[in-house]
């Protein structure tokens, strides 16, 4: 199936599932407890979750979180194993809350708070390597499974501009070509059921960040209220080589061909989230939350593609795409969050989250009356996804000025039965030191969850998955300070 150039391969459901499933980020301590912080409040990171948090603070703040974090992917592809790893420092939370007292004792609003600042919401950062033999068939059988029907003249000289990053490329590199006779039916240079070498190094980075400006008010010191006006944006690289060779120099006039592709995302948008916490008792506090979509309404892909071609006669041909560019919106789906949390004296607590979120309401749209439809994409995205259940658990114990965290959280996941698997399991733990007016953090979270990747596919041919296991570890320290 040809949509218009790049489209089928930059703006589509993989990509609606990346920006709009998001992780829980920001400070240390709230790292360290898996984000189960909807009940408990009082931690910057609340602002991006539930912001009713921000509502418990009774002294200003201002916190510091950099973070250093490694991605690792295992792949499995036809019996082959291989595996790589990527690592990246950032800065997972930096933001100042404010408070001030509006009235006297008598004054049923104790506390009012203004917040400003950022937390990373989902890290991008990834390197994976996967290599395999397949006897089954190639990536040009899907070239040609897309050519077939359309006249050849308008794949040689790229018409509209349809075919410049997929099909023109195969043509000028001579790995796709009419059978004889015809001008509109292919053959590929490699014959069905020959044995190549597939290779595939896949490297993608950046992030995902949130500047959140939230207002919070502290009711009687049994409700808490908060509102947040988000501003996400959007920073996605992604670069791929894939190659096929002819390892025992039995396929007919074929050496190797060599693909390259270059994606680069870059977009902001504009949410809104309201949170609620009700202190039921000195033991029990009771929260809830709902987030607004994101409304992206600038993102832009930019992209291009290489793909060269040798010959066992020592040809060699090479061909590069146009430099593209689109612009077009994301809405990612509502979300409602419910939590509770138990505190034991001034000794320990237990909180725990849940998450509801229904992934296929997320909608790609284009701009302008005479934009693509984005028909496809958005049919494909409700039949793939579904609601995924996220819950959060974490524990704190203290003694003295320190403090000892741990977690556990699951993330569903978001595919439909029987097409991926997608759920996350993240396993978090740290330690801490406060006094009045100083405080630090440290965190530790792991993350384990195992997807099928496809190296290609198109109407009529598939390929066996890649199994791949992705592994994160992330080391967070925050320092902060109370006036």
């Amino acid at each position: 199936m040809i949509l218009t150039g790049f489209l089928v391969k930059a703006q589509n459901e993989v990509d609606a599932l990346r920006y709009s499933r998001i992780t829980f980020g920001g400070t240390a301590r709230y790292m360290a407890m898996s984000g189960a912080f909807g009940a408990l409040g009082a931690d910057f990171s609340t602002l991006s979750s539930n912001p009713a948090g921000i509502g418990l603070y009774k002294k200003s703040e201002l916190s510091f979180t950099p973070s250093f974090y490694v991605g690792k992917t295992a792949s499995d592809y036809n019996g082959t194993s291989s595996s790589d790893s990527k690592f990246n420092f950032n800065i997972s939370n930096v933001g100042i809350i404010f408070t001030s007292k509006p009235g006297g004792k008598s004054s049923i609003v104790k506390n009012f708070q203004v917040a400003i600042g950022l937390n990373r919401l989902n890290n991008f950062n990834n390197r994976m390597m996967i290599e395999g033999v397949n006897d089954k068939n190639s990536i040009i059988d899907t070239y040609v499974d897309d050519a077939n029907g359309i006249y050849y003249k308008d794949i040689e000289q790229n018409k509209d501009g349809l075919y410049g990053y997929d099909l023109n490329l195969a043509w000028w590199t001579y790995l796709i070509d009419t059978i004889a006779g015809t001008n509109n039916t292919y053959v590929g240079a490699i014959a069905p059921g020959e044995s190549k070498l597939q290779t595939k190094q896949l490297t993608s980075w950046g992030s995902m960040n949130e500047f959140v400006l939230t207002l919070g008010a502290n009711i009687g010191d049994r409700l808490y209220l908060g509102g947040t006006f988000g501003f996400p944006y959007i920073r996605y690289f992604q670069e791929s080589l894939y190659s096929e060779t002819d390892l025992n120099n039995d396929i007919y006039d074929f050496r190797k061909m060599r693909l390259y592709e270059d994606l680069r995302t870059r977009g902001s948008g504009f949410n809104m989230k309201f949170g609620m916490i009700v202190r039921a008792t000195d033991w029990l506090r009771i929260g809830g939350a709902i987030h607004s979509p994101t409304w992206y309404n600038n993102m832009t892909d930019d992209w291009y593609s290489e793909l060269s071609s040798e010959f066992d006669n020592n040809d060699n041909y090479f061909k590069r795409s146009p430099y593209g560019t689109y612009n077009y919106d994301l809405e990612t789906p509502w979300r409602a969050i419910g939590s509770v949390s138990f505190i034991i004296k001034q000794f320990a607590l237990i909180s725990a989250d849940y998450e509801y979120v229904d992934y296929s309401k997320a909608r790609l749209r284009g701009r302008g009356y005479s934009s693509y439809d984005f028909y496809d994409e958005n049919a494909a995205i409700r039949n793939k996804y579904t609601t995924a259940h996220n819950i959060r658990v974490g524990t704190e114990i203290r003694y003295d000025h320190f403090a000892f965290r741990g977690g556990y959280a699951i993330y569903g996941s978001p595919f439909t039965s029987g097409i991926n698997d997608g759920e996350i399991n993240y396993f978090t733990g740290g330690v801490g030191y406060r006094e009045k007016h100083f405080f630090v953090d440290l965190a530790y979270v792991r993350s384990v969850s195992n997807e099928d990747y496809y190296l290609y596919g198109s109407e009529n041919v598939s390929v066996d998955p890649v199994k791949n296991k992705l592994i994160s570890n992330n080391f967070l320290i925050t320092i902060g300070f109370r006036y």
